[in-house]
Protein backbone atom coordinates (compact mmCIF):
# COMPACT_ATOMS: atom_id res chain seq x y z
CA UNK A 1 0.00 0.00 0.00
CA UNK A 2 3.11 2.33 1.02
CA UNK A 3 4.46 2.07 -2.54
CA UNK A 4 1.04 2.08 -4.09
CA UNK A 5 0.35 5.32 -2.16
CA UNK A 6 3.85 6.53 -3.78
CA UNK A 7 2.59 5.48 -7.42
CA UNK A 8 -0.90 7.36 -7.28
CA UNK A 9 0.74 10.18 -5.88
CA UNK A 10 2.85 10.38 -8.94
CA UNK A 11 0.68 9.54 -11.59
CA UNK A 12 -1.99 12.44 -9.99
CA UNK A 13 0.39 15.31 -10.23
CA UNK A 14 0.79 14.68 -13.46
CA UNK A 15 -2.53 14.53 -14.12
CA UNK A 16 -3.29 17.74 -12.49
CA UNK A 17 -0.30 18.89 -14.63
CA UNK A 18 -1.79 18.07 -18.15
CA UNK A 19 -4.79 19.48 -16.89
CA UNK A 20 -3.00 22.95 -16.70
CA UNK A 21 -3.47 22.97 -12.87
CA UNK A 22 -0.52 24.85 -10.91
CA UNK A 23 2.12 22.63 -9.42
CA UNK A 24 1.68 25.10 -6.09
CA UNK A 25 -1.58 23.19 -5.88
CA UNK A 26 -0.98 20.00 -7.66
CA UNK A 27 2.26 19.34 -5.40
CA UNK A 28 0.29 19.66 -2.04
CA UNK A 29 -2.37 17.05 -3.28
CA UNK A 30 -0.31 14.98 -4.36
CA UNK A 31 1.64 14.68 -1.36
CA UNK A 32 -1.58 14.24 0.43
CA UNK A 33 -1.97 10.84 -1.47
CA UNK A 34 1.59 10.14 -0.62
CA UNK A 35 0.87 10.75 3.05
CA UNK A 36 -2.04 8.70 3.56
CA UNK A 37 -0.94 5.85 1.91
CA UNK A 38 2.17 5.60 4.01
CA UNK A 39 0.48 6.61 7.37
CA UNK A 40 2.29 9.56 7.60
CA UNK A 41 1.14 12.90 10.38
CA UNK A 42 -1.20 14.75 8.12
CA UNK A 43 -1.05 17.75 10.80
CA UNK A 44 2.74 17.34 11.25
CA UNK A 45 3.66 17.08 7.40
CA UNK A 46 1.25 20.11 6.33
CA UNK A 47 1.27 22.25 9.31
CA UNK A 48 3.94 20.95 11.34
CA UNK A 49 7.02 23.25 11.58
CA UNK A 50 9.71 21.31 12.13
CA UNK A 51 12.26 20.80 8.59
CA UNK A 52 10.35 17.60 7.76
CA UNK A 53 7.06 19.66 7.24
CA UNK A 54 6.12 20.12 3.91
CA UNK A 55 6.40 24.25 3.83
CA UNK A 56 9.77 23.57 6.01
CA UNK A 57 11.23 21.68 2.73
CA UNK A 58 9.84 23.95 0.11
CA UNK A 59 11.34 27.42 2.30
CA UNK A 60 14.58 25.21 3.00
CA UNK A 61 14.70 25.45 -1.02
CA UNK A 62 13.87 29.19 -1.32
CA UNK A 63 16.26 29.79 1.52
CA UNK A 64 19.07 28.26 -0.46
CA UNK A 65 18.79 29.74 -4.25
CA UNK A 66 16.54 33.21 -3.51
CA UNK A 67 19.40 35.08 -4.96
CA UNK A 68 20.54 32.70 -8.03
CA UNK A 69 16.66 33.17 -9.40
CA UNK A 70 16.55 37.04 -8.55
CA UNK A 71 19.85 37.98 -10.16
CA UNK A 72 18.86 35.65 -12.64
CA UNK A 73 15.68 36.69 -13.67
CA UNK A 74 16.41 40.44 -13.27
CA UNK A 75 19.39 39.98 -16.04
CA UNK A 76 16.93 38.71 -18.07
CA UNK A 77 14.64 41.08 -17.86
CA UNK A 78 17.21 44.26 -18.30
CA UNK A 79 18.20 41.92 -21.56
CA UNK A 80 14.64 41.33 -22.57
CA UNK A 81 13.10 44.86 -22.32
CA UNK A 82 16.29 46.90 -23.50
CA UNK A 83 16.18 44.64 -26.40
CA UNK A 84 20.03 43.35 -26.10
CA UNK A 85 17.78 39.63 -26.63
CA UNK A 86 16.90 40.67 -30.03
CA UNK A 87 20.19 42.49 -31.18
CA UNK A 88 22.10 39.22 -30.45
CA UNK A 89 19.43 37.20 -31.96
CA UNK A 90 19.21 39.37 -35.54
CA UNK A 91 22.78 39.58 -35.62
CA UNK A 92 23.29 35.53 -35.68
CA UNK A 93 19.84 35.44 -37.80
CA UNK A 94 21.32 37.93 -40.47
CA UNK A 95 24.57 36.32 -40.57
CA UNK A 96 23.31 32.50 -40.74
CA UNK A 97 20.37 33.43 -43.19
CA UNK A 98 17.04 32.44 -43.71
CA UNK A 99 16.76 31.23 -46.79
CA UNK A 100 17.67 27.46 -45.76
CA UNK A 101 14.86 25.81 -43.31
CA UNK A 102 17.60 23.63 -41.79
CA UNK A 103 19.16 26.93 -41.36
CA UNK A 104 16.61 29.00 -39.54
CA UNK A 105 16.70 26.13 -36.77
CA UNK A 106 20.19 26.19 -36.41
CA UNK A 107 19.69 30.03 -35.51
CA UNK A 108 17.18 28.88 -32.94
CA UNK A 109 19.31 26.70 -31.38
CA UNK A 110 22.45 29.40 -31.56
CA UNK A 111 20.03 31.96 -29.74
CA UNK A 112 18.82 29.56 -26.99
CA UNK A 113 22.22 28.36 -26.71
CA UNK A 114 23.99 31.70 -25.90
CA UNK A 115 21.63 33.12 -23.82
CA UNK A 116 21.52 30.32 -21.38
CA UNK A 117 24.80 29.76 -21.78
CA UNK A 118 25.15 33.60 -20.44
CA UNK A 119 23.03 33.20 -17.66
CA UNK A 120 19.33 33.65 -19.01
CA UNK A 121 16.66 31.30 -17.32
CA UNK A 122 15.25 28.99 -19.95
CA UNK A 123 11.54 29.86 -18.76
CA UNK A 124 13.01 33.65 -19.74
CA UNK A 125 14.46 32.46 -22.57
CA UNK A 126 11.26 30.78 -23.84
CA UNK A 127 9.38 33.99 -24.12
CA UNK A 128 12.09 35.79 -26.10
CA UNK A 129 12.56 33.33 -28.35
CA UNK A 130 9.39 31.97 -29.11
CA UNK A 131 7.63 34.92 -30.66
CA UNK A 132 11.31 35.46 -33.18
CA UNK A 133 11.17 32.07 -34.06
CA UNK A 134 7.26 32.04 -35.04
CA UNK A 135 8.25 34.68 -37.28
CA UNK A 136 10.88 33.49 -38.89
CA UNK A 137 8.75 29.49 -39.24
CA UNK A 138 6.13 31.74 -40.73
CA UNK A 139 7.92 33.17 -43.64
CA UNK A 140 9.59 30.34 -44.59
CA UNK A 141 6.59 27.78 -43.91
CA UNK A 142 8.49 25.35 -42.12
CA UNK A 143 6.22 23.08 -39.56
CA UNK A 144 5.81 24.92 -36.25
CA UNK A 145 5.69 21.87 -34.13
CA UNK A 146 9.62 21.37 -35.01
CA UNK A 147 10.35 24.81 -32.80
CA UNK A 148 11.06 21.95 -29.83
CA UNK A 149 14.34 20.79 -31.47
CA UNK A 150 16.24 23.78 -31.57
CA UNK A 151 14.73 25.70 -28.75
CA UNK A 152 14.86 22.75 -26.15
CA UNK A 153 18.76 21.10 -27.70
CA UNK A 154 19.79 24.80 -26.52
CA UNK A 155 18.21 25.78 -23.32
CA UNK A 156 17.42 22.61 -21.23
CA UNK A 157 20.32 20.34 -22.49
CA UNK A 158 23.98 21.22 -22.80
CA UNK A 159 23.75 24.99 -21.10
CA UNK A 160 21.56 23.24 -18.34
CA UNK A 161 23.93 20.11 -17.20
CA UNK A 162 26.84 19.59 -18.77
CA UNK A 163 28.87 22.06 -20.31
CA UNK A 164 31.53 23.00 -17.58
CA UNK A 165 31.18 26.60 -16.12
CA UNK A 166 27.11 26.93 -17.14
CA UNK A 167 25.76 29.17 -14.70
CA UNK A 168 22.92 26.94 -14.58
CA UNK A 169 20.83 26.10 -10.86
CA UNK A 170 21.10 22.76 -11.62
CA UNK A 171 25.19 23.25 -11.87
CA UNK A 172 25.14 24.84 -8.87
CA UNK A 173 23.40 22.91 -6.21
CA UNK A 174 26.03 19.80 -6.03
CA UNK A 175 28.40 22.52 -5.22
CA UNK A 176 26.86 22.81 -1.48
CA UNK A 177 27.46 19.18 -0.67
CA UNK A 178 30.65 18.15 -2.85
CA UNK A 179 32.94 21.29 -2.47
CA UNK A 180 33.13 21.25 -5.89
CA UNK A 181 33.12 24.12 -9.00
CA UNK A 182 31.07 24.94 -11.98
CA UNK A 183 33.51 23.09 -14.19
CA UNK A 184 33.22 20.24 -11.87
CA UNK A 185 34.77 17.20 -14.48
CA UNK A 186 36.18 19.88 -16.82
CA UNK A 187 37.00 17.17 -19.95
CA UNK A 188 34.57 14.60 -19.99
CA UNK A 189 32.19 17.12 -19.25
CA UNK A 190 33.42 19.27 -22.64
CA UNK A 191 33.33 15.58 -24.64
CA UNK A 192 29.97 15.00 -23.22
CA UNK A 193 28.40 18.58 -24.69
CA UNK A 194 29.91 17.60 -28.12
CA UNK A 195 27.96 14.13 -28.24
CA UNK A 196 25.15 15.89 -26.88
CA UNK A 197 25.21 18.39 -29.70
CA UNK A 198 26.20 16.23 -32.57
CA UNK A 199 23.01 14.15 -31.79
CA UNK A 200 20.72 16.92 -31.18
CA UNK A 201 22.15 18.88 -35.01
CA UNK A 202 21.38 15.14 -36.20
CA UNK A 203 17.60 15.10 -35.28
CA UNK A 204 16.97 18.04 -36.29
CA UNK A 205 18.11 17.73 -39.90
CA UNK A 206 16.16 14.41 -39.68
CA UNK A 207 13.20 15.50 -38.51
CA UNK A 208 13.02 18.13 -40.71
CA UNK A 209 13.75 16.15 -43.61
CA UNK A 210 10.54 13.96 -42.37
CA UNK A 211 8.44 16.94 -42.30
CA UNK A 212 9.75 18.31 -45.86
CA UNK A 213 8.52 14.73 -47.47
CA UNK A 214 5.92 14.88 -45.63
CA UNK A 215 4.78 18.39 -47.41
CA UNK A 216 3.98 19.93 -43.63
CA UNK A 217 3.68 23.59 -43.67
CA UNK A 218 3.61 26.23 -40.68
CA UNK A 219 0.04 25.08 -40.01
CA UNK A 220 -0.09 21.51 -40.27
CA UNK A 221 0.46 20.53 -36.92
CA UNK A 222 -0.26 23.62 -35.03
CA UNK A 223 -4.28 23.62 -33.64
CA UNK A 224 -3.42 27.09 -32.60
CA UNK A 225 -1.37 28.49 -35.79
CA UNK A 226 -0.26 31.81 -34.09
CA UNK A 227 0.03 34.03 -37.05
CA UNK A 228 1.85 37.03 -36.79
CA UNK A 229 2.48 40.22 -39.13
CA UNK A 230 5.71 41.39 -37.31
CA UNK A 231 8.68 41.51 -39.47
CA UNK A 232 12.67 41.15 -38.35
CA UNK A 233 14.10 44.71 -38.57
CA UNK A 234 16.78 44.56 -41.09
CA UNK A 235 19.04 46.75 -38.24
CA UNK A 236 19.26 46.16 -34.40
CA UNK A 237 19.52 49.29 -32.04
CA UNK A 238 22.13 47.91 -29.68
CA UNK A 239 25.62 46.91 -31.32
CA UNK A 240 25.86 43.11 -31.24
CA UNK A 241 29.18 43.43 -28.98
CA UNK A 242 27.37 45.85 -26.27
CA UNK A 243 24.32 43.46 -26.29
CA UNK A 244 26.22 40.37 -25.33
CA UNK A 245 29.11 41.61 -22.93
CA UNK A 246 27.10 40.96 -19.79
CA UNK A 247 26.67 37.79 -20.77
CA UNK A 248 30.46 36.89 -21.78
CA UNK A 249 31.51 39.12 -18.63
CA UNK A 250 29.17 36.56 -16.98
CA UNK A 251 30.59 33.36 -18.94
CA UNK A 252 34.39 34.60 -17.84
CA UNK A 253 34.11 35.19 -14.38
CA UNK A 254 32.52 31.95 -13.96
CA UNK A 255 34.87 30.18 -15.41
CA UNK A 256 38.18 31.98 -13.39
CA UNK A 257 36.18 31.94 -10.29
CA UNK A 258 35.66 28.43 -10.82
CA UNK A 259 38.85 27.23 -11.64
CA UNK A 260 41.59 29.59 -10.03
CA UNK A 261 39.68 30.94 -7.66
CA UNK A 262 39.65 29.62 -3.65
CA UNK A 263 37.24 27.46 -2.03
CA UNK A 264 35.06 30.33 -1.20
CA UNK A 265 34.80 31.88 -5.06
CA UNK A 266 34.08 28.74 -6.15
CA UNK A 267 31.41 27.84 -4.49
CA UNK A 268 29.82 31.70 -4.22
CA UNK A 269 31.08 33.00 -7.97
CA UNK A 270 27.85 32.82 -9.53
CA UNK A 271 26.68 35.38 -7.13
CA UNK A 272 29.52 37.78 -7.24
CA UNK A 273 29.21 36.81 -11.78
CA UNK A 274 25.26 37.33 -11.60
CA UNK A 275 25.49 40.91 -9.69
CA UNK A 276 28.74 42.46 -12.32
CA UNK A 277 26.50 41.29 -15.34
CA UNK A 278 23.23 42.91 -14.12
CA UNK A 279 25.12 46.31 -13.31
CA UNK A 280 26.63 46.21 -16.35
CA UNK A 281 23.64 46.11 -18.50
CA UNK A 282 22.47 49.22 -16.23
CA UNK A 283 25.54 50.75 -17.28
CA UNK A 284 25.26 49.74 -20.95
CA UNK A 285 21.49 49.83 -21.77
CA UNK A 286 20.39 52.69 -19.29
CA UNK A 287 19.37 54.59 -22.57
CA UNK A 288 17.39 51.27 -23.87
CA UNK A 289 15.46 50.96 -21.13
CA UNK A 290 12.07 52.29 -20.73
CA UNK A 291 11.66 52.46 -17.29
CA UNK A 292 14.52 51.01 -15.14
CA UNK A 293 12.53 50.53 -12.01
CA UNK A 294 10.20 49.02 -14.01
CA UNK A 295 12.51 46.27 -15.20
CA UNK A 296 14.02 45.67 -11.99
CA UNK A 297 10.07 45.41 -10.61
CA UNK A 298 9.15 42.89 -12.91
CA UNK A 299 12.74 40.85 -12.68
CA UNK A 300 11.52 40.42 -9.36
CA UNK A 301 8.53 39.44 -9.70
CA UNK A 302 9.16 37.00 -13.08
CA UNK A 303 11.43 35.31 -9.96
CA UNK A 304 9.08 34.59 -7.28
CA UNK A 305 6.78 31.86 -9.33
CA UNK A 306 9.90 29.42 -10.59
CA UNK A 307 11.25 29.26 -7.43
CA UNK A 308 7.98 28.67 -5.65
CA UNK A 309 6.94 25.79 -8.45
CA UNK A 310 10.40 24.34 -7.82
CA UNK A 311 10.58 24.55 -4.17
CA UNK A 312 7.05 22.71 -4.26
CA UNK A 313 8.16 20.10 -6.37
CA UNK A 314 11.30 19.61 -4.36
CA UNK A 315 8.61 19.10 -1.03
CA UNK A 316 6.93 16.73 -2.76
CA UNK A 317 10.01 14.56 -4.08
CA UNK A 318 10.96 14.83 -0.12
CA UNK A 319 8.30 13.76 1.45
CA UNK A 320 7.95 11.10 -1.11
CA UNK A 321 12.08 10.28 -0.11
CA UNK A 322 11.17 9.99 3.72
CA UNK A 323 7.92 7.79 3.05
CA UNK A 324 8.15 4.09 3.83
CA UNK A 325 7.47 3.27 0.75
CA UNK A 326 10.07 4.85 -1.01
CA UNK A 327 12.41 2.99 1.53
CA UNK A 328 11.71 -0.31 -0.81
CA UNK A 329 12.46 1.53 -3.76
CA UNK A 330 15.54 2.65 -2.96
CA UNK A 331 16.43 -0.45 -1.95
CA UNK A 332 15.81 -2.09 -5.25
CA UNK A 333 18.21 0.54 -6.91
CA UNK A 334 20.89 0.32 -4.23
CA UNK A 335 21.08 -3.58 -4.53
CA UNK A 336 21.38 -3.58 -8.48
CA UNK A 337 24.43 -5.19 -9.38
CA UNK A 338 25.43 -2.41 -10.91
CA UNK A 339 28.54 0.61 -10.21
CA UNK A 340 28.19 3.12 -8.10
CA UNK A 341 28.32 5.94 -10.46
CA UNK A 342 25.61 3.94 -12.74
CA UNK A 343 23.07 3.89 -9.54
CA UNK A 344 24.26 7.26 -8.93
CA UNK A 345 22.87 8.41 -12.60
CA UNK A 346 19.62 5.94 -12.24
CA UNK A 347 18.74 7.66 -8.89
CA UNK A 348 18.77 11.02 -9.85
CA UNK A 349 16.99 10.33 -13.39
CA UNK A 350 14.27 8.37 -11.11
CA UNK A 351 14.05 11.70 -8.70
CA UNK A 352 13.86 14.10 -11.58
CA UNK A 353 10.77 12.23 -13.22
CA UNK A 354 8.79 11.80 -9.94
CA UNK A 355 9.40 15.84 -9.24
CA UNK A 356 9.04 16.98 -12.61
CA UNK A 357 11.99 19.30 -11.85
CA UNK A 358 15.67 18.68 -12.68
CA UNK A 359 16.80 21.07 -10.19
CA UNK A 360 14.25 19.43 -7.20
CA UNK A 361 15.79 16.14 -8.08
CA UNK A 362 18.90 17.70 -7.52
CA UNK A 363 17.07 19.53 -4.55
CA UNK A 364 16.86 15.93 -3.04
CA UNK A 365 19.74 13.68 -4.18
CA UNK A 366 22.70 15.87 -3.14
CA UNK A 367 20.91 16.80 0.59
CA UNK A 368 20.31 12.68 1.01
CA UNK A 369 22.60 11.14 -0.63
CA UNK A 370 25.69 12.94 -1.47
CA UNK A 371 27.53 12.28 1.85
CA UNK A 372 26.66 8.38 0.72
CA UNK A 373 28.09 7.97 -2.77
CA UNK A 374 31.35 10.10 -0.90
CA UNK A 375 31.78 7.31 1.79
CA UNK A 376 32.08 4.64 -1.29
CA UNK A 377 35.07 6.89 -2.36
CA UNK A 378 33.77 8.22 -5.49
CA UNK A 379 34.94 11.08 -7.12
CA UNK A 380 33.23 14.55 -5.81
CA UNK A 381 33.76 15.86 -9.23
CA UNK A 382 32.02 12.96 -11.42
CA UNK A 383 29.47 12.63 -8.51
CA UNK A 384 28.64 16.48 -9.29
CA UNK A 385 28.74 15.93 -13.12
CA UNK A 386 26.81 12.74 -13.15
CA UNK A 387 24.03 13.54 -11.08
CA UNK A 388 23.27 16.95 -12.59
CA UNK A 389 23.04 15.27 -16.52
CA UNK A 390 21.11 12.69 -14.74
CA UNK A 391 18.68 15.29 -13.28
CA UNK A 392 18.31 16.39 -16.94
CA UNK A 393 17.17 13.03 -19.08
CA UNK A 394 13.67 13.27 -17.79
CA UNK A 395 13.34 16.49 -17.74
CA UNK A 396 10.31 16.68 -20.13
CA UNK A 397 7.45 14.75 -18.61
CA UNK A 398 3.96 16.13 -18.54
CA UNK A 399 4.09 17.39 -15.14
CA UNK A 400 7.45 19.76 -16.07
CA UNK A 401 6.79 23.02 -15.15
CA UNK A 402 8.82 24.05 -18.28
CA UNK A 403 7.10 21.54 -20.75
CA UNK A 404 3.97 22.93 -19.32
CA UNK A 405 4.99 26.63 -19.79
CA UNK A 406 6.16 25.93 -23.21
CA UNK A 407 2.53 24.55 -24.38
CA UNK A 408 1.44 27.58 -23.20
CA UNK A 409 3.64 29.90 -25.35
CA UNK A 410 4.04 27.97 -28.61
CA UNK A 411 0.76 27.23 -28.85
CA UNK A 412 1.18 23.61 -29.81
CA UNK A 413 -0.83 20.73 -27.71
CA UNK A 414 0.67 18.14 -25.75
CA UNK A 415 0.34 15.45 -28.46
CA UNK A 416 2.34 17.48 -30.98
CA UNK A 417 4.93 19.15 -28.45
CA UNK A 418 5.45 15.93 -26.20
CA UNK A 419 7.23 13.58 -28.88
CA UNK A 420 10.34 15.89 -30.55
CA UNK A 421 11.17 17.28 -26.73
CA UNK A 422 11.46 14.21 -25.13
CA UNK A 423 13.50 12.79 -28.13
CA UNK A 424 15.64 15.83 -28.39
CA UNK A 425 16.06 15.95 -24.29
CA UNK A 426 15.93 12.54 -23.32
CA UNK A 427 18.29 11.45 -26.25
CA UNK A 428 20.73 14.09 -26.19
CA UNK A 429 21.85 13.59 -22.33
CA UNK A 430 21.52 10.23 -22.05
CA UNK A 431 23.97 9.80 -24.18
CA UNK A 432 26.07 12.28 -22.48
CA UNK A 433 25.63 10.95 -19.26
CA UNK A 434 26.30 7.62 -20.81
CA UNK A 435 30.07 9.64 -22.15
CA UNK A 436 30.84 10.82 -18.55
CA UNK A 437 29.82 7.37 -17.17
CA UNK A 438 32.33 5.72 -19.02
CA UNK A 439 35.28 8.23 -18.66
CA UNK A 440 33.83 7.91 -14.57
CA UNK A 441 34.14 4.08 -14.43
CA UNK A 442 37.62 3.99 -16.43
CA UNK A 443 39.08 6.87 -14.30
Amino acid sequence: MAILGILLGILLIIFLSMRNISILIAAPLATLVVVLFNQMSLTDLYLGTDSQSFMALLVDYVLKYFWIFLLGSILANLMETSGATHSIAQTIIVKIGTDNPYNILLAIFLISFILTYGGISLFVAMFAIIPLARVLFQKANISWHLVQIPLWLGICTVTMTILPGTPSIQNIIPIDYLQTSLTAALLPSLVASVVCIGFGLWYMKYALNKSIAANQGFTTLSTQPATSTQEIPQKAQIAFWKSICPLVVLIIITFLGSLFGNAFMRKNVIYFALLIAVLLCILLFYKHLPSLSKSLNAGASGAVLPIFSTAAAVAFGSIVVRASGFEAIQQFIFDLPIPPYLNLGLLTTLMSGITGSSSGALGIVMPNYATYYLDLGLNPEFIHRIAAIGSNILTIVPQSGVFITFIGISKLTPKTAFKESFITVFCSTLLAQVVVLAWALLA
